[in-house]
Order: structure tokens, then C-alpha cells, then sequence
């Protein structure tokens, strides 16, 4: 009895750590799913123009979660839902922590944007200040490797300034491989300069220093606009930041009551760009009552555009939340003003 009992506790105790690790058990894989779907406004706030009308706008964002055994299997019977590698989400060379980084500078770039384009387009005064570029990833075989850090700025090529991205990535580009430049980098808030060489970027023909970068903005205007985004990451919510900033500054009243949701990025110029995960944000929006759905609709060889694929999944979920096509903020206020 002694011995049959032993082994009854010890099959118990295997059990119970088998069941732990398959639920609990995390895998280098990240489930993306529909997430939900809030008020901007409860995000957005401009200085001396309260919201006062009926109607949202909301901001839609997709549920990333790391994949356990259990996750990993319930996935198949869940419609919508993918599974990605780390790779795949976070890049070969970065670590979550920098991942949440990257995602932060890519708000902030969404943010000063879509304050840019809401202003100019309600005649504010605003001036968009290019103060360099942020170092969203240093790439291997790059000279900088190991000595530029996820977030520094680089504010100058071999002395000079530049007011793009482009600017900078043109300056880098140039010549022949393993010519030296020097770089003035901002890190932690202490200017210091650093000499390395370009490299062959990939399988191509072309050479630069081996960083993906993006912009630091600032916008100067007299209006007072915050955006506390702190807890959200990536540039899709631009679209929507720029439509509650708009009608706000503006007070218009585009919305007449209704609840509209979208995504894409937004440009200096107004134009609206494609984002990732787009089915599971169609989901997330009707699940939230949304009346109308704002697509990117951009085209690439071979590729669905963002607005082909939610119409596509509209139909799949049988809702009737109107998928609208944008390839700029224009065409997101025109078709609120056209159907009033």
C-alpha cells in the first residue's frame, strides 16, 4: 500500500508539472490576436478645445502575448489569430526591452505627425523641427556595432546636418566601401562623436553604416496639444490622432454621434501609410460597435493592400461597419463630411 501510494504522489506531482509547463511554459513564438478598441480622447488633450460632441474616434491596437504550449495549440481553433516568431516581431539582433523601445520612438514620431497635420490643416501656426534621427537598430557586420546604442541620436555625418532620414541615409551611402565618416551621436545626453567605415548592406550593391533609423520630431506651435500615449507603441495610430486632433482644434463635427475606428501612419504631408495586423483590428472594431473602418490603401506588387484585406475580413465576420479606403487624412475627412 506504502509503495502504490508513493507512486501515486509522485505520478500526482508529474502531472501537475507536466500541466504547468504546458500552460505556463514560454516558447520563442508571440501569438497576435484581436486586442480592443479606446476612446482617443481619453489619450489626447488640446488646451482650450474640450470635446463636448457625441461620437468617438478610437484607437485600435492588436494583443501580442508570448506563446506557451497551451497558447500555442489553441491558436488553431481561434480565427484571426497568428503565430510569429521572435524573430519575426522584435528583429534578429533585439531584445525585448529594446523592442518596447523601438515602439516607443515610433509614437512619438506618429505623435509629432499627426500634430503637424491637424494644425496646418486647422490653420495653426506649427513648424515640424527635425533634431536628428533615432538608432532603431544596429546591425551586425556595422563598424557602430556595439558602440551606437538602441535609441542614441545621431545628429550629424562628418560635421554637417541633414533635415531628413533620407537626408542622413543618402549622406552615409555614398562612396565606395569602408570609407570612414564620423558621426555626432547624442547618448543618454551627452554629445560625443565616433569614426567608423561603411559596410555592404546585405545582398545588395549598396553601402552605409549598418543602422535602421527613424526621425526625431518636434513641432513648435502656440497650441498646447498633449498626447499621453506612454502605454502604446508603433506608429498605426497615427490616422486616428491626427482625426482627434483635428476635431478638436477645428471643432468641427465630423463624427454626428457615430464611432469610427481605423489605423495606418500618418506623414508630414497627410498621407496615410500601411500597418501590420490589420484583420485583427477590423475584428477588434466591430467588436466594439464602430459604424466606419479606415483602411491604408496603398499598392504593392503581389501584396493585398491593408483595405483589401479588412474588406476581405469584414465579410468573414459578417459585420456591418463600413470599410472606408484612405491614402491620406483628406480622404478620411472628406468621407466623414460627405456622410453627416
Amino acid at each position: 500500500m506504502r509503495k502504490n501510494n508513493k507512486k501515486k504522489i509522485f505520478g500526482g506531482i508529474l502531472a501537475a508539472i507536466v500541466i504547468l509547463l504546458f500552460m505556463l511554459l514560454p516558447l520563442p513564438y508571440y501569438i497576435e490576436s484581436p486586442g480592443g478598441a479606446e476612446n482617443i480622447s481619453h489619450f489626447i488633450k488640446v488646451d482650450g478645445h474640450r470635446l463636448k460632441k457625441r461620437g468617438k474616434y478610437q484607437l485600435v491596437y492588436v494583443q501580442m502575448q508570448r506563446a506557451t504550449p497551451f497558447t500555442y495549440v489553441m491558436h488553431f481553433f481561434k480565427p484571426h489569430t497568428d503565430v510569429l516568431s521572435a524573430s519575426e516581431v522584435m528583429g534578429t539582433d533585439t531584445n525585448y526591452q529594446e523592442y518596447s523601445r523601438i515602439q516607443k520612438y515610433y509614437m512619438d514620431s506618429a505623435v509629432a505627425n499627426a500634430k503637424y497635420v491637424a494644425l496646418q490643416k486647422s490653420h495653426y501656426p506649427a513648424r515640424l523641427v527635425y533634431q536628428g534621427i533615432y538608432v532603431m537598430q544596429v546591425q551586425k557586420n556595422s563598424s557602430f556595432k556595439g558602440r551606437l546604442a538602441v535609441g542614441d541620436v545621431v545628429e550629424k555625418v562628418d560635421g554637417k546636418k541633414y533635415t531628413t532620414a533620407a537626408g542622413y541615409q543618402k549622406a552615409v551611402n555614398r562612396g565606395h566601401h569602408g570609407r570612414k565618416l564620423t558621426l555626432t551621436v547624442l547618448h543618454q545626453g551627452k554629445e560625443k562623436q565616433l569614426t567608423g567605415h561603411t559596410v555592404k548592406l546585405g545582398n545588395s550593391k549598396r553601402y552605409g553604416i549598418g543602422i535602421i533609423m527613424s526621425d526625431r520630431l518636434k513641432v513648435k506651435t502656440p497650441v498646447k496639444i498633449i498626447a499621453n500615449m506612454e502605454a502604446i507603441g508603433g506608429p498605426s495610430a497615427g490616422l486616428m490622432m491626427t482625426l482627434q486632433m483635428y476635431e478638436q482644434l477645428g471643432k468641427h463635427n465630423l463624427l454626428q454621434g457615430r464611432k469610427v475606428g481605423g489605423t495606418g501612419t500618418i506623414a508630414p504631408d497627410g498621407s496615410v501609410g500601411e500597418i501590420g495586423g490589420v484583420d485583427k483590428k477590423v475584428v477588434s472594431c466591430a467588436r466594439s460597435g464602430c459604424q466606419i473602418f479606415f483602411a491604408p490603401e496603398e499598392h504593392y506588387p503581389g501584396e493585398k493592400s491593408n483595405y483589401e484585406v479588412a474588406q476581405k475580413t469584414a465579410k468573414e465576420i459578417h459585420t456591418k461597419m463600413k470599410i472606408v479606403p484612405v491614402k491620406s487624412v483628406d480622404d478620411a475627412i472628406a468621407y466623414l463630411k460627405k456622410t453627416a
